[in-house]
């Protein structure tokens, strides 16, 4: 039996990995590898450039360092925390230890967090078990977000100071380029690549497939809970970058109006501010920005993909309904009881925790989902099935974000490839009694094996075995997707004819169009015009 070295040769240097123990005992991780070169000083707000080479041997057995958020959402372990900084294009690369005679097929890993939060060091997203279970080899990375990642600054341009647009998303495609160039030396497959994520890095695997510009840098794609009307318009991500520009100007400014009635700031000072030394101005006056979104544009994002017109040619749904989403096998869903995680966690948040978690803070506002729906017929007509207290309002909100929307963009994609459609409705005992029950990002625990880590043992004491079965399924799914593109196992491809959905619990089985009424409501607001 032949085991992998724990020292890799990249295009740009050796990197030294550790071998797992304990739980991760047979698996062999590197953690830190840069995949871009530094987004710093010029190269903010820019397009990332290629990882600059090193001397000797890398050292990548520790935890790298995460993008700028608030230092709260970087927790790696009970009082410890990621560090920060501007420098975080990296990603890490988990793999059995044992060398495979073949290939191993890769799965990419883009982390959740509204687009303005997350790190690929934290410990559910730790990849040695998935790779070990479906002997694949498992990639999680990192990318910009917030005001450094999601702000189209092009208007303050000029050619001796250019701005790119949708930083964040190009950071994931120079992500999956490194993979194509180099996961071969760790044993991967560059011609068998799954992207997946959950909640925004599931929004993200949505824009990438919507992006003409990703063709062949991946081969199956796996979208879990993902909200892919999280999303910037044009018009929009210009009075975001105005107003952005205008707050670190001035801190203290309150403006009340969406409308721009005040005099364009100047260029040249707009750059000079842009480039300020200190990340936490920036992190700062994003949070203040995300605050006038709320207030001004009906509570609306102010960081996500922006329909761009170049690398992102127009938003998800529209690239679904069109039929212009990268023509490659799809698996997409969503969570029985998404909107009960952030009802349960609401009542406990500061006021400056609901600002930042903007998705949050519409699902605990039923009426302003309902008001986003301009048609009173149709809003009446949905309305009509949410009629049952706090636990409709809460599903309503949760529905409108994730469901309906998502089930809108498989109808879209399973007419250029073959599209597998889940519902995860699996809670354990502990999930139950505490009123999560399947709630959003739930499913994680069972897609990295984490109900066996420190983690998520606690969820899983009451339901050991299930746990287990539950675990063993769910990683035999997604590891079978990412080898051949189909999931097997008595799980039927989505249809408009039949809209077949897996419902993944214990035991799974198959629904043909669960929710039909409320999915044909939604379907008025989600439909092509």
């Amino acid at each position: 039996m032949a085991f992998l070295d724990s020292k890799v040769t990249t295009r740009n240097g050796v990197v030294e990995g550790a071998r797992g123990k304990r739980l991760r005992k047979g698996t062999i991780s590197w953690r830190g590898i840069p995949f871009a070169a530094p987004p710093v000083a010029h190269r903010r707000f820019r397009a990332p450039e290629p990882a600059h080479d090193w001397p000797g041997v890398r050292d990548c057995t520790k935890v790298a360092k995460a993008a700028i958020q608030e230092k709260r959402f970087t927790a790696i372990a009970p009082g410890k925390f990621a560090p920060m900084a501007e420098d975080c294009l990296t990603l890490n690369v988990y793999s059995p230890d044992v060398a495979s005679s073949t290939p191993r097929p890769v799965m990419v890993f883009i982390h959740g967090g509204g687009f303005i939060l997350g790190t690929a060091a934290t410990p559910l997203y730790d990849g040695a078990f998935l790779a070990r279970a479906q002997d694949v080899v498992v990639v999680t990375i990192q990318y910009r977000f917030g005001p450094f990642g999601f702000l189209d600054l092009g208007q303050f341009a000029t050619e001796d100071r250019p701005f790119d647009s949708n930083v964040g998303l190009r950071d994931q495609i120079a992500a999956l380029q490194w993979v194509q160039d180099n996961i071969e030396a760790f044993g991967g497959d560059a011609e068998n690549v799954t992207i997946f994520g959950e909640s925004a890095g599931g929004s993200s695997v949505l824009s990438l497939l919507s992006a003409p510009s990703t063709t062949g840098l991946y081969h199956q794609a796996i979208a879990q809970s993902p909200a892919p009307e999280l999303i910037v318009e044009q018009d929009a991500a210009k009075i975001y970058a105005d107003e952005f520009v205008r707050l670190l100007r001035d801190p203290q400014r309150r403006a009340t109006s969406f409308e721009r009635d005040e005099p364009p700031v100047d260029t040249v000072h707009a750059q000079r501010l842009l480039t300020s030394p200190n990340p936490a101005l920036l992190l700062a006056a994003g949070n203040r920005l995300m605050r006038f979104a709320t207030k001004t544009a009906g509570g609306a994002i102010a960081f996500a993909p922006v329909v761009d017109g170049d690398l992102l040619p127009r938003s998800p749904l529209a690239a679904a309904a069109g039929g212009l989403t990268q023509p490659v096998p799809l698996v997409i869903g969503s969570n029985r009881d998404e909107g009960k995680l952030f009802a349960k966690l609401w009542n406990v948040m500061t006021d400056a925790e609901r600002t930042l978690m903007r998705v949050e803070d519409d699902l605990t506002d039923a009426e302003r989902t309902l008001m986003r729906v301009e048609d009173e017929e149709v809003r009446r007509e949905i309305a009509s099935h949410y009629e049952d207290g706090d636990r409709d309002r809460i599903r309503l909100a949760g529905d409108s974000i994730f469901w309906a929307p998502m089930s809108a963009f498989a109808d879209g994609h399973s007419a250029v490839a073959p599209t597998y459609v889940y519902r995860y409705d699996y809670q354990t005992k502990v999930l139950e009694a505490t009123g999560f029950g399947a709630t959003h990002a739930t499913e994680l625990f069972s897609v990295f094996g984490a109900y066996r880590a420190p983690m998520g043992a606690g969820l899983a004491l009451a339901d050991w075995p299930a746990t287990g079965r539950v675990t063993k399924n769910v990683q035999t799914r997604w590891g079978g997707f990412a080898r051949t593109g189909d999931p097997g196992f008595g799980w039927p491809a989505y249809t408009t004819a039949d809209r077949k959905v897996l419902v993944l619990d214990d035991p799974d089985h198959v629904e043909a169009d669960p929710d039909t009424l409320r999915r044909q409501a939604w379907y008025r607001v989600h439909s092509p015009a």
